[in-house]
């Protein structure tokens, strides 16, 4: 399931539209599939907030519903740092929504498109924080499913967001068919068979720190995107070893990396201990960054 700007039915509201009692819109941010994305006042807060609503042709759908209510539940059960944090959910309403903080600063997709590679500096720290998101909901018992470049919010710290594909690990043993961002999704995660568990975010964050250091995806193109074509056909991952790199590489940041995507689960260091890999080459960095709309600025 790629993330594309939906076509569906949008609701279009207008400024000062109230979505329940005392949360009215000010302006769309944007959208997806499922959910179309607003900034909103909320009067009982007293705070602007960010509200992901259901689109209007889903709002009678229980598979839309039950998937607001996935992401609440996680919301709800997980609190990090780096994590997004939920307020509010409203879901039997005629504008189901959940209510989530609003973040400043630009999504790594942005700044991937904008300028292309990421500096170290600005590659590193990042990828440390998500370490430390996946092996706390890892220990809690959760996984993500769709660590990529569109759901890290370049801050201080990064923020992780969109939580609406997470599932327990029990959950996440019985899925029977893929869900995810075709191009960071692991083998097992195109094909599940009972193996996706906390090794399939090690290698979305893996697949998203190539993304960053190389400016471009780890594996070539997808020869078929058709639905029925052969999963080999879709999924690259399937059967490719990653591309070589295009640029130089520091060799232990190329190691690093490089592992989050062996194709056995088992082979791939789990999210503490490439943290710990991570660590060393976070503190050679000769410099701190502030993270704001326009990308890293040195400071010092």
């Amino acid at each position: 399931m790629q993330t594309v700007v939906s076509e569906k039915e949008a609701w279009n509201f207008p400024e000062g539209h109230e979505i329940a009692p005392g949360r009215t819109t000010l302006r769309a941010l944007g959208g997806g599939n499922r959910y179309e994305v607003y900034l909103v006042w909320d009067e009982r807060h007293f705070s602007v907030m960010v509200a992901k609503i259901l689109r209007p042709d889903l709002v009678d759908e229980e598979y839309a519903l039950r998937g607001l209510r996935r992401e609440m539940e996680a919301l709800e059960a997980l609190a990090h740092p780096v994590l997004l944090r939920a307020f509010d959910a409203y879901i039997e309403g005629p504008h189901p929504h959940v209510v989530v903080e609003h973040l400043e600063g630009p999504t790594l997709r942005r700044l991937i498109r904008k300028g292309g590679r990421l500096p170290l500096e600005q590659t590193l720290p990042l990828g440390l924080h998500v370490a430390s998101v996946i092996h706390y909901m890892a220990a809690e018992g959760w996984v993500h499913l769709d660590l990529k470049p569109d759901n890290l919010v370049m801050g201080i710290p990064p923020r992780v967001i969109d939580l609406s594909l997470a599932r327990t690990t029990e959950r996440a043993k019985r899925l029977t068919d893929y869900i995810g961002t075709n191009a960071y999704m692991p083998p097992e995660q195109c094909n599940p068979r009972g193996d996706v568990g906390p090794p399939a975010d090690v290698w979305g964050l893996g697949a998203t720190l190539y993304h960053a250091v190389a400016g471009k995806l780890p594996f070539r193109r997808p020869r078929s995107r058709e639905p029925g074509a052969p999963l080999e056909d879709r999924f690259p991952q399937l059967e490719d070893e990653p591309r070589p790199w295009p640029i130089p590489v520091p060799g232990a940041l190329s190691d690093a990396i490089l592992s989050c995507l062996e194709k056995d689960p088992l082979a791939r260091p789990t999210a503490a201990e490439l943290a710990t890999r991570l660590q060393p080459l976070v503190a050679e960095l000769p410099s701190k960054l502030v993270f704001g709309r326009r990308g890293p600025q040195r400071m010092g």
